[in-house]
């Protein structure tokens, strides 16, 4: 990773963005949406992860966090991705009903091949490149990136439309997450 990209300060929030291998539509299925959610959910409670704003795409997500314990973020999504990745490809293996499944899990093959981290299967790009959010001008940069996302794309006339964001939260709407609003 570039000196650019470090986390320095890990009581500041991070705007991190991470892509599915070959940018592949896998968040389309619920199946594969719950299972992110719940390692989102694992990792506030158990390791310390604070969810500031997040947007599930079909192929990336965005998220700004920060952290309370003695994780560290890098250490934190690290986790996230590697658990995430094993969980989705087994839930992608053992799915009767995924029409692209050998399609998906051939486009990981390959990717995993071409690495020396990775076994089976790469899901996840490599990259994550966490900006530290240093000014209120960024942070709401940031914030509005994320949850125009969804609009952008057409599925939504406005971000709060978009359930799996927190677009909703910040219009007053509970999320499926738990969040820390940005202050």
């Amino acid at each position: 990773m570039s000196e650019k990209y470090k986390v320095r300060d890990q009581s500041r929030p991070y705007f991190i963005t991470f892509a599915v291998e070959a940018w592949v539509d896998v968040f389309t299925r619920q199946q594969y949406k719950d299972i992110f959610l719940d390692s989102i959910r694992f990792c506030q409670r158990e390791k310390g992860l604070v969810l500031h704003a997040w947007c599930l795409m079909t192929n990336h997500v965005h998220l700004i966090v920060s952290c309370h314990r003695s994780k560290k973020i890098e250490e934190i999504i690290r986790d996230l991705k590697k658990y995430t990745s094993v969980q989705i490809c087994r839930a992608i293996e053992t799915n009767a009903v995924e029409s692209r499944k050998y399609w998906m899990l051939r486009i990981f093959r390959e990717s995993a091949f071409t690495s020396k981290k990775h076994q089976k299967y790469k899901f996840w790009q490599n990259r994550y490149h966490p900006v530290e959010l240093s000014s209120n001008e960024l942070m709401d940069q940031k914030l509005d990136y994320i949850h125009d996302n969804p609009l952008k794309e057409g599925w939504v006339d406005s971000p709060e439309d978009y359930i799996y964001s927190s677009a909703r939260d910040y219009c007053g709407v509970k999320g499926l997450l738990e969040l820390e609003f940005i202050d």
